[in-house]
């Protein structure tokens, strides 16, 4: 639990504070020393037109972790308002509810997201839409789940008899039980968030430039793949690390809910 709660400070504070940290500004020009190696004024070195790689970096941060922050939390939302129509509307509900999740499930998520970001057309509320209507059904599943074993639960049975309305029996009793377990489901929700935002950049479809966000990066890069490998390598082991990390920390919460439990 330890490591999960400094890996989201650390995230928090490069989302807020990463473009601060820049040394240089990260669409300021510098046609005379592009593709410069890594030197001590550059120390990623710059990209092809003349951009120091560090800054685009670190204010890309904040495109790519803020996005995929807000593209996974939609998806929490979405999925679990779902899963508790699911859960607590009755047979009918159950069925209609469930049976949408799965329509959405048949189809790859990443490919059904770049099918409507190109159907909407480039841009960021583009990204976040596509990438958020096909991300919350894992959400979905979950909260339906827990929420079929709460409701057989006295306490929730008492407070139906009571006449307890039903978003507030949702929001004493539901939420508390769901909480573990979707925080789990957010870790590789977040993860596959970035990766996303990073395929749809690559493609074009994510956020525009001069913004720097690594998908585009990525983009910018590849045309120099062969003289200028770095400029690849870096954005790209910055998405590898990152994703890394949020998996290996939501396997470590895993076992700590699991542990509890």
């Amino acid at each position: 639990m330890r490591s999960v709660l400094i890996l989201a400070v650390f995230f928090a504070l490069l989302i807020v504070f990463g473009a601060a940290l820049a040394p240089h500004d990260p669409n300021a020009l510098n046609i005379p020393k592009r593709l410069s190696p890594p030197s001590t004024e550059f120390l990623l070195g710059t990209d092809a037109l003349g951009r120091d790689v560090l800054s685009r970096l670190l204010h890309g941060a904040r495109w790519s972790l803020g996005l995929a922050f807000a593209v996974s939390l939609i998806s929490l939302v979405i999925g679990t308002c779902v899963g508790l129509i699911a859960a607590q509307g009755g047979k009918i509900a159950d069925w209609v509810m469930m049976r949408v999740t799965d329509t959405f499930l048949a189809f790859p998520e990443l490919v059904a997201a770049v099918v409507i970001a190109g159907l909407l057309g480039a841009g960021t509320w583009s990204l976040i839409f596509a990438l958020s209507l096909t991300g919350w059904m894992r959400f979905a599943r979950v909260a339906r789940g827990t929420g079929l074993s709460v409701k057989t639960r006295g306490y929730v049975v008492q407070a139906q008899l009571a006449g307890m309305p039903a978003w507030s029996i949702a929001r004493w009793h539901y939420l508390p039980a769901l909480l573990p377990s979707l925080t789990v489901v957010w870790t590789g929700a977040f993860a596959r968030a970035i990766l996303g935002i990073s395929a749809l950049g690559f493609l074009g479809f994510g956020v525009q430039p001069p913004n720097p966000e690594w998908g585009s990066m990525l983009l910018d890069a590849r045309v120099h793949m062969r003289s200028t490998p770095l400029l690849m390598i870096w954005p790209g082991l910055v998405v590898v690390t990152c994703v890394l990390a949020i998996n290996l920390s939501g396997d470590a919460l895993r076992d700590a809910v699991a542990k509890d439990a």
